[in-house]
């Protein structure tokens, strides 16, 4: 140690001059976002966190103003062939059928174990809204986490045979971690259910359950018959956050305008707007699903995830649509 100080204090000016020049370029050489390709989006991304985070600048915006929102499905992890909650939902409902034979020949788990889900959506939702009641009421929070769970450590995409929580965008997840390294407040804002994505959310993303804002079920507070208290889901709706429900669960849940938001879908379309809306610097994304090969390719013409009326609206005013295809050079986290 004594010898170390010694040599430090031998350098001359100039020697420690070079070593500090030397250390900060290696430093500023550093790729936040090294799944992303060179190319517009990724140098607005960059431009846009440095020039918010700017003390003096014309552009600077306070840590507690500079809140980011996500769509998740679409936006953060894949969403085909069908939003991941509804594939749960199926797969609850295979177990419960396996615990009570009986109700095989029973709508909606007949149509759910034929996978027939023309029989299960005719007459409109009442099918799909029977089998997320189910399989999403009628037991604890507690108890409904962990079967979320559950689910999430032993379930395989149905093709690309991998565990659901490992069809996330890694180029999110960089994005996520450049933008809190920045004094960013990253916030989940999806139609999907809050207390579904809650149980992933932290240890998929890094955001914590109080930044996830979703759509929900009644929730009762109960003390059961061993005097234990605890919340119970019921099978009513109490708020939708999707479409112009995502600005309100905005306002309600976080209380401050996001400045950045990204989304993937018409769905998004009201979050977007909300954000632009703002004052000073703001940022809208889009991300297109264009790679048929690494992900999926569809955008207006699909069931899930349709991107139509955003997609228009995005090109016309400006708004950063990100070509998977072109703009990312990998899509899902590599040696999972």
């Amino acid at each position: 140690m004594l010898r170390t100080l010694r040599s430090i204090m031998g350098m001359t000016a100039a020697t420690v001059a070079a070593l500090v020049l030397t250390s900060t370029a290696a430093f500023a050489q550093t790729d936040p976002l090294p799944s992303w390709n060179e190319g517009k989006a990724k140098q607005t991304i960059v431009d846009f966190v440095a020039k918010v985070t700017r003390e003096g600048g014309p552009d600077f915006v306070k840590p507690a103003e500079r809140i980011a929102t996500f769509d998740n499905d679409g936006t953060l992890w894949a969403e085909q062939p069908a939003y991941f909650q509804l594939l749960f939902a199926f797969d609850e409902i295979k177990r419960m059928v396996a615990e009570k034979p009986a109700l095989k020949g029973k709508e909606p788990y007949r149509s759910v174990l034929a996978r027939d889900l023309k029989a299960l959506s005719a007459g409109g939702n009442k099918g799909l809204l029977q089998v997320v009641s189910l399989t999403h009421s009628g037991m604890t929070t507690d108890a409904f986490s962990a079967s979320v769970e559950n689910w999430l450590s032993t379930a395989r995409h149905p093709t690309k045979q991998r565990p659901y929580s490992e069809l996330i965008y890694q180029p999110q997840l960089e994005l996520l971690n450049h933008l809190r390294a920045n004094g960013f407040k990253t916030f989940i804002v999806s139609g999907g259910g809050v207390e579904f994505m809650r149980v992933f959310a932290e240890k998929v993303y890094g955001i914590p359950p109080e930044q996830v804002v979703g759509s929900s079920g009644v929730v009762k507070f109960r003390v059961d018959g061993n005097g234990k208290p605890g919340l119970v889901k019921e099978s009513k709706v109490e708020f939708v956050d999707d479409g112009p429900g995502k600005p309100v669960g905005i306002n309600r849940f976080i209380g401050r305008r996001p400045i950045l938001a990204f989304g993937n879908s018409d769905g998004d379309l009201q979050m977007l707007q909300y954000t632009t809306a703002g004052s000073g610097a703001r940022l809208a994304l889009i991300v297109h699903h264009t790679d048929a090969e690494r992900e999926w390719a569809y955008d207006r013409a699909s069931h899930i995830g349709k991107l139509d009326k955003a997609l228009d609206e995005g090109k016309a005013k400006g708004w950063t649509i990100v070509d998977m295809k072109t703009e990312w050079k990998t899509v899902f986290p590599a040696g999972q």
